[in-house]
């Protein structure tokens, strides 16, 4: 590279960035080359550089750096206007601003090169004042634009940040602290998320509440650290135990969980309550103190509704806190659907009301609904 450096002074240390004004020029007249060097020659804070081949120009604006490109339109072996396309079409040289130099004043000239996105135009040899007015007018307009991009970069950087760390604040404000799992906050969120989305496909959604076992007496006999390790396993049981994404397991209180499961039936969601049951059972716990069993187990509530106007989240919840009352108190390590509750209160009384005959009894067995009928009747049934 052809070259030739002026520079007064260096910027301080502690001084802003995007001061420096470098020029580049592309002329192949080394007359020119040196006119212009010698006025920019008592500039301070300047860098001068000049190009004599145009086919290197690019080459050596995207090494250089130039805050303004000052290019000559007549030289030999490329035209001017092309290598003023050249500039704008590279994405490192594109928003430099080009100073095009031509011996005459041209209308025609001026107008095809501010079409082709010149900066500015100048009949050469420029005076020097005016050369070094519009030098500096461009450098600050260009400087300040690298400052505004830079400004908005670190922004946009910021902005990535911060909704990453809003993401990751939210998720720790959703779950709980001991096991990992979803909150209560988070359960009262999503079922009446869900909830409302039930309501309006016209869907079913299930609820299993789950009690681990005389977990007060295992605390009583364990300690509470160990009460602790019980509940990050059984919670990590439970969570296995689903699959869809759409289930969400959560911590609803002390040693109760819940899963709510969006459009799931009632068999669904017996077959989900079985699975877990079962898995927590497979941990072989060492529980000396329960009646259930030897190790640590848990009862379970299966709730089920098709969300209706005036029925109320709540109701779900009480359906399925009830089957998990009749599960505790019907031996425990087990589940109860809350259909199968009503089923047998509603039984009871009309038994206390009337002794069935057997008669009665054979008319009833003949009348025995489907499979696909009581399932179907379970929901409604839990929803009433």
């Amino acid at each position: 590279m052809n070259k030739d450096k002026i520079i007064k002074r260096e910027p301080a240390p502690n001084e802003a960035p995007y001061t420096m004004t470098r020029v580049l020029l592309v002329d192949d007249q080394p007359i020119v080359a040196e006119a212009i060097r010698r006025m920019l020659v008592t500039e301070e804070n300047l860098e001068y550089h000049y190009c004599t081949d145009p086919a290197r120009a690019i080459a050596e604006a995207v090494e250089f750096q130039p805050t303004v490109i000052l290019q000559d339109l007549v030289m030999p072996d490329i035209d001017g206007m092309m290598l003023l396309r050249f500039f704008r079409a590279n994405p490192e040289t594109k928003n430099i601003p080009i100073i095009v130099m031509s011996s005459k004043e041209d209308p025609k000239i001026k107008s095809e090169a501010f079409e082709l996105q010149a900066s500015d135009y100048l009949v050469k040899i420029p005076d020097k004042i005016e050369l070094i007015a519009r030098v500096r007018a461009h450098t600050r307009s260009y400087l300040a634009q690298l400052q505004r991009d830079e400004a908005y970069r670190a922004l946009h950087d910021m902005q990535i940040e911060l909704e990453k760390t809003n993401k990751e604040l939210q998720r720790l404000t959703s779950l709980d602290g001991l096991t990992g799992i979803a909150n209560r906050r988070r359960f009262d969120e999503y079922l009446d998320q869900e909830w409302m989305r039930a309501a309006r496909g016209n869907k079913v959604i299930s609820l299993i509440l789950m009690d681990i076992d005389h977990f007060k007496t295992y605390n009583d006999n364990y300690g509470h650290q160990g009460g602790d390790d019980v509940l990050r396993k059984v919670a990590q049981a439970i969570d296995q135990g689903t699959n869809r994404p759409g289930d969400l397991v959560a911590r609803y209180g002390g040693e109760e969980f819940a899963i709510i499961m969006p459009d799931t039936d009632p068999d669904g969601a017996e077959t989900v309550a079985e699975k877990i049951r079962l898995a927590v059972e497979k941990l072989a716990i060492p529980h000396a103190h329960s009646s259930a069993a030897a190790c640590v187990t848990i009862s379970m509530g299966v709730a089920s509704i098709i969300p209706r106007d005036g029925i109320l989240p709540s109701m779900l919840i009480a359906a399925a806190d009830e089957a998990l009352y009749a599960a505790k108190h019907t031996g425990r390590n087990r589940f109860v659907n809350a259909h199968d509750v009503k089923k047998t209160a509603t039984a009871a009384e009309k038994a206390e009301q009337e002794p069935e005959s057997e008669e009665k009894k054979a008319t009833d067995d003949a009348a025995k609904p489907s499979k696909k009928k009581i399932a179907k009747d379970k929901i409604f049934r839990a929803a009433g």
